[in-house]
């Protein structure tokens, strides 16, 4: 998107305190992620037409509300809240996909060459590619672009006018892993670490390429995969996941995004300076 300067609303006066902007998009996204989930007039049972229709309905409610907040509440050029023109977005999240996608293959190759794991399918080669088709759009649309907006376009750039870039990173972290466990997605203490941990290294991805496309491609990765792998739409059926899970889909990844990111930008990291 161009980097213009959004000009203040007619009949608006000075922006809103920024704690009272990040609880007002914080609570909105929980509140339209809840209707998604639990509210709206779609089945709870899964299958890909329900799956399709939460994921259409996600982004056509929380990317419109986003943008809106930015427009009204904050009022500061649409680069800063994450949205790179289109040429740096394609290949930015391409890099991000690459941060998960290779080092979660060298992952699951240990994993199964030492035996911790074991991967079956359950359809044919041509139902398999069909699915994960699919899935990388749903997951485009019912988190990885809607999730990566709030979190690290919106709030995490909220936080970066007060607080230096790691504190703003952690805080954002902490929103997302609360959202989470509002959500019930979260319940359990090893999900809310795998929230917490996940959204630090998006955190960093934002902080590093100081937009959200690389943290975009990233989140796109990991839920795709994950999805196809375990849940109710997975073509997979994994034995030993919870090993196969801490070093294949997360601990090895989230370990090389994380260094490759701050290796490749590190001209333009600073930690300590907020960006108000």
């Amino acid at each position: 998107m161009a980097d213009e300067r959004v000009p203040p609303a007619a009949g608006h006066g000075s922006r809103p305190p920024m704690p009272w902007r990040v609880l007002t998009v914080f609570t909105a996204a929980v509140g339209l992620w809840w209707f998604v989930f639990y509210g709206a007039p779609i089945s709870r049972a899964y299958d890909r037409p329900t799956h399709a229709a939460r994921a259409l309905l996600t982004t056509a409610l929380v990317v419109p509300a986003v943008l809106a907040a930015w427009r009204l509440m904050d009022r500061r050029p649409w680069a800063d809240l994450g949205l790179p023109a289109p040429r740096v977005a394609g290949r930015r999240l391409l890099l991000g996909a690459a941060c998960w996608m290779l080092p979660a293959s060298a992952g699951i190759g240990i994993c199964l060459w030492l035996g911790w794991a074991e991967v079956a399918s359950l359809a044919s080669v041509a139902e398999t590619a069909g699915v994960a088709a699919l899935f990388v759009l749903l997951v485009f649309l019912y988190e990885a672009l809607p999730e990566e907006l709030v979190f690290r376009g919106y709030l995490q750039r909220n936080l970066l006018t007060v607080l230096p870039p790691w504190q703003a990173v952690a805080g954002q972290a902490v929103l997302f892993t609360l959202f989470g466990f509002l959500l019930g997605v979260a319940p359990t203490p090893d999900r809310l670490f795998v929230f917490f941990t996940f959204a630090l290294v998006l955190g960093v991805f934002r902080v590093a390429t100081g937009d959200i496309a690389a943290g975009v491609g990233f989140h796109l990765g990991f839920q795709t995969v994950a999805q196809l792998l375990d849940g109710e739409g997975a073509v997979f059926e994994v034995s030993g996941a919870a090993v196969f899970g801490v070093v294949a889909l997360g601990g090895l990844p989230f370990a090389v995004g994380w260094t490759v990111m701050v290796h490749l930008y590190r001209d333009r990291l600073d930690w300590h300076t907020p960006q108000p």
